[in-house]
């Protein structure tokens, strides 16, 4: 059953629109543990070392809380301390995990709705690694492996933002977090530089500590995602459990 849109407004009218990508664009849900370290050491031919490398993937979620947190803040920490930095197992670890990551239920319908509208669309991700050509991290992968990069013009981290039409970096927005919310600080200028007040753009996303709170108080228009997690009450505008309800909550202001 689909939780009810919040009737704060019935429509927002915004120019720009930003996604958060783990447990909001990407469906976490295929990527079970057991499976993704059994399939690698199985093709490594190390079966025997499944076990101690699902425990210490777990001591890792125990650590920073989720699979997406762990790839977009401690992707290093995978190839390190799970993976002990051999070349061939992080990049089996690569292939596999795009191969068991899914697109969020109804996205892909949203998208095509928003971006006929005019809205521009980006990814606005935690990602910490070193920012290359599209498709060499795992966001960008991710967008290219389910056709999604059509859609979006970009991906803003802090490492930069990525212009994934010409694969150009804007480095200001090196080292800034949505987090303590000097990422939105950044944005919100770079928007304005565009001609767009932060009134109107709206950030999507399922956490409301990252996601929701910071960009909220920010400006910006928000929308809390709960199709993967309900993480809870938040400051959001509105309230989500498809994607699909976007086609009814926004249009081109």
């Amino acid at each position: 059953m689909e939780h009810p849109v919040e009737p704060k407004n019935m429509v927002m009218e915004v120019k720009w629109c930003g996604f958060d990508f783990g447990q909001s664009l990407m469906d976490p849900w295929g990527l079970r543990d057991s499976r993704l370290f059994g399939d690698l050491y199985k093709e490594l031919g190390r079966p025997e070392l499944i076990p101690e490398k699902i425990r210490k993937f777990s001591m890792l979620k125990e650590k920073y809380g989720s699979h997406d947190r762990i790839n977009e803040e401690h992707r290093e920490e995978i190839c390190s301390f799970v993976l002990d930095d051999n070349p061939r197992a992080i990049k089996l670890f690569g292939q596999k995990e795009q191969d068991l990551m899914a697109m969020a239920e109804g996205l892909e319908d949203a998208l095509e709705y928003l971006q006929s509208e005019g809205i521009e669309l980006w990814v606005v991700s935690e990602l910490k690694k070193t920012l290359g050509p599209v498709g060499t991290d795992h966001v960008s992968r991710f967008l290219k492996g389910r056709g999604l990069v059509k859609y979006f013009e970009g991906v803003v981290t802090p490492q930069g933002k990525i212009d994934l039409k010409n694969d150009s970096i804007d480095h200001r927005y090196k080292g800034c977090t949505k987090r303590e919310g000097t990422l939105y600080d950044v944005l919100s200028q770079d928007l304005k530089e565009q001609g767009i007040e932060p009134h109107d753009a709206v950030m999507v996303g399922d956490k409301p500590e990252t996601d929701i709170d910071p960009a909220h108080e920010r400006g910006f228009k928000t929308i809390q995602y709960t199709g993967f997690i309900d993480r809870g009450e938040s400051k959001a505008d509105f309230v989500i459990y498809s994607f699909k309800e976007l086609k009814t909550i926004l249009k081109k202001g």
